[in-house]
């Protein structure tokens, strides 16, 4: 009979018998295949965590005791053991986050899908909990997929060895994986515990040898002691641990259930905070995922689930042409160098790192050191590219300001995923970089609309070796080729259309380019005089837009950014400055968070399709002033 169908709450994962684990890790790792191979999602950390995640709930009694993970893409298991079964919509509107979610259930605490944030929480859970006297309640964190590399963890690992009677379990969850394989010496260090015969194994071993050859009484006592003495340093690397004053458990197979749970079990009853080290198999149970070297599985679209390849396979995109711009740059620049941070393959690095391994630096998730080491390579004469995703940028914003822009470095940043990515939700939308980046004193900021201009941007941002520069695109297939019709000094005239004396200049910042020469086309329909233009370089605000907005009776800058603070209110504050009397009307993204929904629904949502744009642009034209 299958258990999976059975399970609606943990008491009813703490009730199972030990002989049933297994069958319902088999069940589990069944249906995130055939479920996540219909929606897309995070497949190859959940299968890794299945058995680790039932052992968590059996030891744990959540939501009393507080589970986290970090990162939160681990937690698709979690989400099963704790009631919610309907994957149909999985990243989808209406359907189940990604993350952990406090909307879908009282045992998602942590939203977590910025790494490297848990300990921290995990910190402070427990402090609050030895404040409310509630001393019986435990704090578990899953540390997983590279969030151990980032420095944050590192500082919530510093302050958390101090609090020596709280009730704090950190399972490192070992897969030696995050986006690629994990670096650094923090993945040196866990490489030897889990390769190195353990402490204990080699302690039993010297017993018995003395047992069987040693002499009795205290000659015996004292090669034992010298033994202990001579073997920890060589066979207990977890001393980097316990010098901080954390206790250690492990390497425990993380797919022996029965180990897992007995290892959780022990630290829970120490009564203090404890590392519980889990080997894991990222993919575990899942031959495509197993045989794959590429990490590929790591977050899957819709594919076929027998042999894993995608239903629909992927166009020719952004990231694509910026990979080949920067070989043929690398090629003609020896002085051009990238960093990235856990992410090489993502933002597309992979084919510059075959050609150029030695300047290619990977620093795992830890965005603030990428930055800051990225400052350090321009003053010793290098001209660093640093790739992230845009929404991962706002973790480094004192490093661009502080450590590149005011020290005049030339660094270039390329910015993935900027504007609305959808699926992944709130903390993946890369809306915020534009009204934070504006703040950055000399910084320049590009937003191509199609491959030449990205093309012709990188070629550009890598000559500037006195200030920080930034290019933006947004996932995934490139739109079709957009021309200028004609150029104003550092605008594009993407399309221009005569008619009466209402004359209306739509700018489209980036990939809204295309979507403001439809708005164009639709009010010269109206009977209005509009011009359509793309302003490559954004920031600073060019000249020449402040004077083209000057030349018309109203200005809409569009722009798939946060609106307040953006672009548009960037230029309307430069209008203003100017004496230019055109109202400038920007149109983006509110200051608010969005739910997980495709692109063009939230598109719609938001009233950023040009119907919508150019509705409201004659609403306003109509409506006389006061």
């Amino acid at each position: 009979m299958a258990l999976l169908p059975g399970i609606s709450s943990p008491a009813d994962v703490r009730a199972l018998r030990p002989a049933q684990l297994e069958s319902l890790a088999t069940e589990i790792r069944a249906f995130l295949v055939d479920s996540v191979s219909r929606t897309g999602g995070h497949l190859g950390p959940n299968l890794g965590v299945v058995e680790l995640t039932i052992a968590l709930h059996r030891v744990f009694e959540s939501p009393r005791d507080t589970i986290v993970f970090d990162t939160g893409h681990q937690a698709y298991v979690h989400k099963l053991l704790t009631g919610r079964s309907d994957f149909s919509a999985l990243r989808q509107r209406g359907g189940l986050s990604g993350y952990p979610s406090r909307a879908e259930s009282e045992h998602d605490v942590v939203e977590n899908s910025h790494a490297s944030t848990g300990l921290s929480w995990a910190d402070g859970i427990a402090k609050a909990n030895e404040l409310r006297g509630a001393a019986d309640r435990h704090v578990a964190v899953v540390v997983g997929d590279g969030a151990l590399t980032g420095g944050m963890a590192w500082e919530a690992l510093n302050n958390i060895a101090a609090g020596q009677d709280r009730r704090l379990v950190i399972v490192v969850n070992d897969n030696q994986r995050s986006y690629a394989p994990t670096i650094g010496g923090l993945a040196a260090h866990l490489t030897t515990l889990r390769t190195t015969r353990s402490y204990e194994n080699v302690l039993a071993w010297g017993k018995r040898t003395l047992r069987r050859s040693g002499p009795p009484g205290r000659l015996a006592y004292e090669a034992l002691h010298g033994l202990k003495k001579g073997i920890k340093d060589v066979v207990a690397p977890q001393g980097m641990f316990e010098d901080l004053g954390l206790k250690y458990v492990g390497p425990v197979d993380g797919h022996d259930v029965r180990a897992v749970e007995g290892a959780l079990a022990r630290a829970k009853a120490f009564g203090g905070p404890v590392i519980v080290h889990v080997i894991t198999e990222k993919g575990r149970g899942y031959t495509p995922a197993e045989q794959d070297v590429s990490d590929r599985f790591h977050a899957v679209g819709v594919i076929h689930p027998e042999t894993g390849l995608p239903i629909a396979p992927s166009r020719f995109g952004w990231t694509s042409v910026f990979a080949d711009e920067m070989v043929r740059l690398g090629h003609r620049r020896p002085d051009l160098v990238a960093i990235t941070a856990a992410m090489l393959e993502p933002v597309g690095l992979a084919p510059f790192t075959s050609e150029f391994p030695s300047r290619v630096f990977d620093v795992g998730i830890a965005e603030q050191h990428a930055v800051a080491s990225a400052a350090g390579l321009a003053f010793g004469g290098m001209h660093p590219v640093v790739a992230v995703y845009a929404t991962f940028l706002n973790r480094a914003f004192d490093q661009v300001l502080m450590d590149v822009a005011l020290h005049k470095a030339g660094v270039t940043f390329v910015l993935d995923r900027a504007g609305i990515t959808g699926d992944d939700g709130a903390s993946h939308n890369g809306q915020w970089d534009m009204s934070l980046l504006r703040l950055v004193p000399g910084l320049r900021l590009a937003a191509p609309r199609d491959e030449d201009t990205l093309r012709a941007a990188l070629q550009a941002a890598v000559e500037v070796d006195d200030a920080p520069t930034v290019l933006r695109y947004p996932k995934g297939p490139l739109p079709p080729r957009l021309p200028a019709v004609d150029q104003l000094a550092e605008l594009d005239v993407l399309g221009r259309h005569d008619g009466d004396e209402r004359s209306v200049l739509v700018v489209g910042v980036g990939a809204m380019a295309h979507t403001a020469t439809r708005v164009a086309e639709l009010l010269a329909a109206e009977g209005c005089t509009a011009t359509a233009v793309d302003p490559r370089w954004v920031l600073p605000v060019p000249e020449s837009l402040v004077k083209a907005v000057g030349d018309h009776t109203c200005a809409v800058v569009i722009e798939d950014g946060v609106v307040e603070g953006g672009v548009g209110s960037m230029v309307a504050q430069h209008c203003a400055a100017a004496g230019v009397r055109t109202p400038v009307h920007p149109v983006g993204i509110p200051l608010r968070f969005l739910e997980h929904a495709s692109r063009a629904q939230l598109v719609e949502s938001l009233r950023l399709r040009a119907e919508d744009i150019a509705h409201d642009a004659l609403r306003r034209l109509d409506t006389p002033a006061h």
